[in-house]
């Protein structure tokens, strides 16, 4: 007969699995997320190292966890313990980082000036997605058709009433080639608004974490206090002289 709680164990071993798989998830996210991450870094995004640290610190606690649960044993339980207190104070710090990187980015992306505009420009892969975003998200430019230079690209054609926005058309800039009429708004309040979603999401992430840390932090001292008094540590009965 085990030292904990059979249905207890079982539960607590099966988030652990469950963690650990959503930290596999993380890394692999973070490798796709690895080949983009460069092209906002002049905005003050977070930088994919953090990621990488968040990621492995899931999968490996995750890890402890399991290993603590089934093993039963006293200075894993206390160890996996120290981690999830550690682990609800990083949630809380990050969470609140997020949230004042989230007011950064709205500036960076609502008030691009022209040296950010020109930086990102330089960028063949950047131009490749902004030119396939302007036809869907209706908006020509990081901060102004100009960022093109002189040739303005179809994707920038407008032919109507703008939905996204409301700003609809205008005259392209003089002294520029391409379509008559393009788009007035330009494309850093769409951006800010796909990653307003990505912080909003990654923001309830941490702090969902963080509770979750408390419930395993709560959990796992149940299970030492079971471990305690299977080892002996309870109170014990006299036996008698016959």
């Amino acid at each position: 007969m085990g030292k904990i709680n059979g249905c207890l164990k079982c539960l607590f071993i099966f988030f652990n699995v469950l963690f650990a798989i959503i930290g596999c998830l993380l890394i692999f996210g973070i490798v796709k997320a690895s080949a983009v991450s460069g092209q906002f870094s002049t905005v003050g995004t977070p930088g994919i190292g953090w990621g990488w640290v968040f990621a492995i610190g899931v999968l490996g606690i995750s890890c402890l966890g399991i290993y603590a649960g089934c093993s039963e044993k006293p200075l894993a339980l206390k160890i996996f313990a120290g981690f999830m207190v550690a682990g609800m104070v990083v949630m809380l710090i990050f969470g609140i980082y997020v949230a004042v990187t989230r007011n950064k980015l709205k500036d960076g992306f609502t008030n691009v000036t022209s040296e950010i505009s020109k930086t990102y420009m330089e960028h063949p892969e950047f131009r490749a997605m902004l030119d396939g975003l302007q036809s869907s998200a209706e908006c020509c430019g990081l901060s102004k058709p100009e960022d093109w230079g002189s040739t303005i690209p179809d994707s920038c054609s407008c032919s109507g009433p703008s939905t996204y926005g409301g700003y609809g058309c205008k005259s392209r800039p003089q002294g520029t080639s391409g379509p008559d009429q393009i788009y007035a708004t330009s494309c850093g309040k769409y951006l800010f608004d796909v990653i307003d979603i990505v912080m909003k999401v990654l923001m309830g992430f941490c702090f969902g974490f963080a509770v979750t840390a408390l419930l395993g932090l709560l959990v796992t001292l149940l299970m030492l206090h079971q471990v305690k008094q299977h080892d002996g540590d309870g109170p014990t009965m006299s036996m008698k002289n016959y």
